[in-house]
């Protein structure tokens, strides 16, 4: 007798599969996540098609062009706004300022059709008065509270909009689905019925995401797949400065980043925010270097600031803000070996200015002669950039990007930038050194300092003279 077709056990989260049920999958170790997938079926039976195949040179684009929100800087990391049909997800740590952002869009967009906002963490009398203080009412904007899939499909139908925005998606269920609202089971059956709604009814939808503890967005990692466009707002919760960057993007570039000031009078996109970055004093401080950063294709001005303190401690302290730990120890062991600033019986403390994060190699050889600058108490000339990534040879590495950094230090008034060698671009208005390693910066950085001597292999012959 033929042995009999037996189901299997699949991870909705990984795709792991198993013969019999676990509550752990065996992969991404997920809890909860192994559903039956059910056995293989021996055929396909052709069924009704919604619309036919058509030669790709006769498809309509003209439906399919992005549409602006108003708001520049969130345009241009969409790639030029909103698609009517995609599907977007924003996800943000809890009062970082999402609400905020979309009811500002709602209200911009509704100047150009219908916007209808359903919000399920809040009533419609507590966003009402958001939404006065931030001056976002209009008549085309129609808000809801609601926390069924199905309510809020009834709604798309009763108003019709051109924009759906949906905060949030772990406070949404489907009752004909069991599980907990947030759960994986029915985030995904939500998320999966949102996106129908958007394709059929060519909607612009964008769904609110919650994120867990490390940073990753809450749900099934599958939310992530089926959305058009996942976006990321990051800012410290002490800063009023925020950073929009695009994970996935199906419609536009992902290496744009979009900055905005949070207030209370609202969101507002800085088209120019390296001035946060920076701090306007008289004269130079010893332990202060500015550098360019790129974030995407977007350079900014940056100042790297260090304080070397002598301590009796037997194991100094290390202390870091806005900077890469492991990265800073080892520029620091970099410049006590290979270039001769003593910095072991010393606290050394690194940070950036305006909270902004720097996670990028280029800023090295500003972390190192800001942490030379302060344990010499020499402070750096006026004017003076540094661009660069340090090696454990001691070595000034290339970047990525020189000219574009250049032209947007010469903006804001350098004079003169350290680079790597052979990376010396001819920007006017700029003076550009460059170097081969971490010692050279420094004599020419720090005035009165010598470049240490070079060991070889064999002594020099004395002259003859």
């Amino acid at each position: 007798m033929a042995k009999s077709a037996k189901s299997s056990f699949r991870c909705t989260e990984c795709g792991w599969t198993s013969l019999k049920w676990v509550g752990r999958c065996g992969e991404c170790q997920s809890w909860g996540t192994v559903e039956e997938a059910g056995a293989p079926s021996a055929s396909i039976t052709p069924t009704r098609v919604a619309t036919s195949a058509r030669p790709i040179t006769e498809i309509d684009v003209e439906s399919a062009h992005a549409s602006p929100t108003g708001l520049e800087e969130l345009d241009r990391v969409l790639g030029g706004g909103v698609v009517p049909g995609g599907v977007m997800l924003l996800a943000g740590e809890p009062g970082v300022g999402k609400s905020t952002l979309l009811l500002e869009v709602a209200a911009m967009c509704a100047d150009a059709g219908p916007v209808l906002y359903i919000t399920g963490e809040e009533s419609t009398g507590q966003v009402r008065l958001r939404a006065e203080r931030l001056g976002a009412l209009s008549p085309k904007l129609f808000l809801a509270a609601e926390t069924t899939v199905g309510a809020v499909a009834a709604h798309v139908e009763a108003v019709a909009p051109a924009l759906l925005i949906v905060d949030s998606v772990q406070t949404m269920s489907a009752p004909e689905v069991s599980g907990v609202p947030g759960g994986v089971t029915q985030v995904r059956e939500v998320a999966g019925a949102l996106i129908r709604i958007a394709k059929e009814r060519n909607i612009a939808t964008v769904l609110v995401g919650h994120v867990t503890k490390d940073g990753s967005i809450a749900g099934p990692r599958l939310l992530e797949h089926l959305v058009d466009v996942v976006l990321q707002f990051e800012g410290d919760r002490h800063s009023q400065l925020r950073m929009l960057r695009a994970v996935k993007n199906r419609y536009g570039p992902t290496d744009e980043i979009g900055c905005f000031e949070l207030s209370d009078s609202g969101i507002i996109g800085l088209p120019d925010p390296s001035g946060l970055f920076l701090t306007r004093r008289n004269e130079p401080v010893p332990g202060t270097c500015v550098t360019v950063t790129l974030e995407g294709r977007r350079p900014l001005i940056a100042e790297v600031q260090a304080l070397a303190a002598p301590t009796n401690l037997p194991q100094p302290r290390r202390a870091t803000s806005g900077l890469d730990t492991a990265r800073v120890n080892m520029v620091m062991a970099v410049l006590e070996r290979r270039a001769g600033v003593h910095i072991a019986n010393a606290d050394v403390y690194a940070s950036t200015v305006g909270g902004v994060r720097l996670g990028e190699p280029s800023v090295d050889l500003a972390l190192a002669l800001a942490v030379a600058g302060s344990a010499k108490d020499v402070a750096l000339p006026r004017g003076l950039i540094a661009i660069g990534e340090v090696g454990l040879a001691g070595d000034v590495r290339a970047v990525s990007g020189v000219e574009r950094r250049l032209i947007e230090a010469q903006r804001l008034g350098f004079t003169r930038a350290i680079v790597p060698r052979h990376s010396e671009e001819p920007v006017p208005g700029i003076e550009t050194i460059g170097v081969d390693d971490v010692a050279e910066a420094l004599a020419l950085a720090l005035p009165g300092r010598r470049r240490r001597a070079r060991k070889t292999a064999a002594p020099a012959e004395a002259d003859d003279a």
